[in-house]
């Protein structure tokens, strides 16, 4: 994997602030109420999170890095993969009823959302990867130290022009900060299980 500068990218959802740290880092801070989400059960839209997003072919993976270290409610920091504002993916981790959660949501005009609780992840560095390949992004998520995990597998039709990268919210407050540590891209994986 490649690291990608933080000038590569163009954003999506403008942040209230976003600072290049002298260690290389980049601090974003989400607007109040920002989020993404389509109709399913709340009733609303919403496509303001900042996202810095560059190209995504098919046959890549993007990576993304941050220090786990908000406790608002849905407060939330990973990867998006969009297409359009109808279809599009996020997945990393949020707070939700009072602890970390690794998940995903996959928006074909609705939004779905599937999570599990991961409350040993607080305070230390998580990867979320995604990669893209045949008719399916692939999504994992790790600790440093830890084998990937399989979070979720989501539909993307191949010939879709995507583009992906580091994004944050913070749908029920204002004042979250989130760094981020890393970006990069590289080839997708070979396979969606690990060989024997």
């Amino acid at each position: 994997m490649r690291s990608i500068e933080w000038s590569g990218g163009d954003w999506h959802g403008r942040p209230v602030r976003v600072t290049e740290e002298p260690d290389g880092t980049l601090s974003v801070e989400p607007g109040q109420g920002s989020d993404l989400w389509r109709h399913t059960s709340y009733g609303f839209v919403h496509d303001d999170a900042p996202a810095l997003l560059a190209p995504f072919p098919a046959g890549t993976a993007v990576e993304v890095d941050f220090p786990l270290a908000w406790t608002g409610q849905f407060d939330q920091a990973g990867v998006l993969v969009r297409v359009d504002d109808r279809n599009w993916v996020k997945a990393g981790v949020e707070v939700s009823d009072g602890q970390p959660q690794v998940g995903a949501v996959v928006t074909r005009d609705v939004s779905d959302w599937s999570v599990a609780p991961v409350p040993d992840w607080a305070g230390r560095e998580v990867s979320v990867r995604v990669s893209r390949a045949g008719d399916a992004l692939t999504v994992r998520a790790r600790v440093a130290g830890e084998p990937w995990r399989l979070v979720r597998l989501a539909p993307l039709a191949p010939d879709a022009v995507a583009t992906a990268g580091p994004y944050c919210c913070s749908p029920s407050r204002g004042g979250l900060v989130v760094r981020f540590t890393g970006w990069r891209h590289g080839p997708a994986d070979e396979a969606l299980h690990p060989q024997e």
